[in-house]
Order: C-alpha cells, then structure tokens, then sequence
C-alpha cells in the first residue's frame, strides 16, 4: 500500500472513531433529558355530609430512561405561611409518591389520590391550591414543577 493509500486510509478511521464518539456522546446526552410532564389535571371534591372528599392528580410522566417516581404536594397560593414560597425539590423528595403504570415505553401514567376530613377542609386555606410535583427518572434525572395544576378549596 502506498503511503498515500495508508494515510487516506488512517484519516478516513479516524474520522470513523471521532464520529462514532460524537454519535455516542449525542445518545448518552439524549438519555440525560430530564423528564417531562403532560395532561397534568387536578380534582377536588369536597367533603360533605359526614363523608371524606377527596384530592386526586393525574399527569403522564415521559423519560427515556424510564420513569422512577413521581412525588406530590398540594400547596396553597393563598397568603398563609405555607404559600409564601414554592416547595424545594428537597422537601417534595420527602412527601408521598404517586402511583405510576407503564402507557408506552417511556411513558408512565401517574395518579395520586388521598382523602380529604372535614377537620382537613375546614383547616385548609380557601382560595386557588397548586399541585408540586417531583418526576424522577431511572437515570436519577427529575423535574420539578412547582405548578403542574391547580384547584380551589371554596
């Protein structure tokens, strides 16, 4: 082989390797995103005649590494101590997690669902409530929404 065959050869595996590490960096930085929430809903029904009510939230949670948890947390916008500030990825870490099931390969179908006293109700601020949440994927990425849906307490 002559030198110029040899150096056209060596160039041409070169360049094979720097794309083949270029293609590989781009999937694992594909396979970092962050997860991403969709069709995020909020229902409150309130309790009455001596029956429970209910705070239920629905969202689809999409990560392609798969979805590990969702975390959730009602929280008022209303003046009070509590509503001063959004919830902290720290604090939403420590609540409870929603229920999540498989609705395509990288997308998990989420519900969260807890009863609501009268004792609760009556304890509550009135006004417009905001739902946080915490998606946290497979590969430890997460998002954090502060305000992926809202409902009020009247």
């Amino acid at each position: 082989m002559s030198s110029r065959r040899r150096i056209a050869a060596l160039s041409v595996a070169a360049g094979a390797v720097v794309l083949g590490g270029a293609g590989a960096f781009a999937i694992a930085q594909a396979g970092e995103q962050e997860p991403t929430l969709a069709h995020s809903a909020a229902r409150y029904t309130a309790p009455t005649g001596g029956h429970d009510g209910s705070l239920a939230f629905t969202t689809e949670v999409t990560a392609s590494s798969g979805v590990r948890s969702l975390k959730v947390l009602a929280w008022p916008a209303a003046d009070s101590q509590l509503g001063k500030k959004p919830p902290t990825a720290k604090e939403l870490a420590a609540v409870e997690s929603a229920t999540c099931e498989a609705a395509a390969a990288d997308t998990a179908r989420c519900t969260y669902t807890t009863p609501v006293s009268t004792a609760d109700a009556a304890a509550s601020p009135h006004g417009t409530w905001h739902i946080a949440v915490l998606a946290t994927a497979r590969n430890g990425t997460t998002t954090l929404d502060t305000r992926a849906a809202d409902f009020e307490i009247g």
